[in-house]
């Protein structure tokens, strides 16, 4: 008899693929007044780093230097834009940091065109961004934001040289090896913030909930679900990441947005969203 149990429709896979990533952003918030953002980040992307070294065995030897060349920068922005995010989110609400990295992405989508459409869903992102920004909204704070589009930043050089590198290595060597250097990135910042000298048991199991919630359970979906669906699909669902982030704020962190910090989350939504439909095919 076959197992059936993990047989998740592919749109299912992804939807379950953001709450697993935004319920770990939440989980990871809890643990910053006792161990700090980067030492919340370094046991995440230490115990995920393990845990796909063990699946994928990954065998260093044989990398190439033209792989090395890629697969290095691709862990390195990895490991950036986590713990840049984690120091974005200790400042701001995790929905609106997730609005303001998603910016990252949807440039990379739209860059290079001239379309006057293109520039439509640039504006409408930025008035998201203008509806966030400390100017417009004196309870958000500067540095928070400032972490959040620099993670944002890192993002996009994280999607363009995934891209390189998936068509020069296997999937699951690339990406165990790529933890592997984002681990070796952050890990002294977690040593320097003095926070790993306070992990007791308790904190160690809540980072490892951290990492298959944040890595480990997300990627395995998003791998099944990139198989069976068509780019644009994928694409569309993921840009439901900023509200997915802000309705589990609310939930377990009871983190408030007002009704400018809503409309700004939507306005990024759509903007992505929108950028999906009308890319050239």
């Amino acid at each position: 008899m076959k197992n059936k149990e993990f047989n998740i429709p592919p749109i299912y896979a992804v939807l379950l693929a953001i709450v697993s990533v935004q319920c770990g952003a939440a989980i990871a918030k809890t643990l910053f007044p006792a161990i700090g953002a980067a030492g919340t980040a370094s046991i995440r992307i230490g115990i995920s780093a393990i845990i796909l070294l063990l699946a994928y065995r990954p065998n260093l030897k044989q990398i190439t230097p033209n792989q090395w060349k890629i697969v290095i920068p691709y862990g390195l922005s990895l490991g950036a834009m986590n713990l840049i995010f984690y120091l974005g989110i200790e400042r701001i609400p995790i929905g609106l940091a997730v609005t303001l990295e998603f910016v990252g992405p949807l440039l990379v989508a739209i860059i290079g065109s001239r379309r006057l459409i293109d520039y439509c869903w640039v504006v409408l992102a930025a008035i998201g961004i203008a509806l966030i920004a400390p100017w417009s909204n004196k309870n958000v704070d500067l540095l928070g934001v400032i972490f959040a589009l620099l993670a944002g930043g890192f993002w996009a050089a994280y999607i363009v040289l995934g891209g390189k590198v998936s068509k020069i290595m296997n999937g699951g060597q690339a990406v165990s090896t790529g933890m592997l250097f984002a681990a070796i990135l952050i890990l002294p910042f977690g040593f320097y913030e003095n926070g790993l000298a306070n992990l007791t048991p308790k904190f160690l199991g809540m980072g490892v909930a951290l990492a298959l919630l944040s890595s480990a359970i997300p990627f395995t979906l998003e791998m099944k679900a990139l198989g069976q669906l068509p780019p644009r699909t994928f694409s569309i669902l993921m840009s439901l990441e900023p509200a997915a982030a802000s309705i589990c704020a609310f939930i377990f962190l009871q983190e408030h947005l007002s009704f400018y910090e809503i409309l700004a989350v939507v306005c990024v939504v759509t903007a992505s969203v929108g950028s999906t439909l009308t890319a050239k095919r």
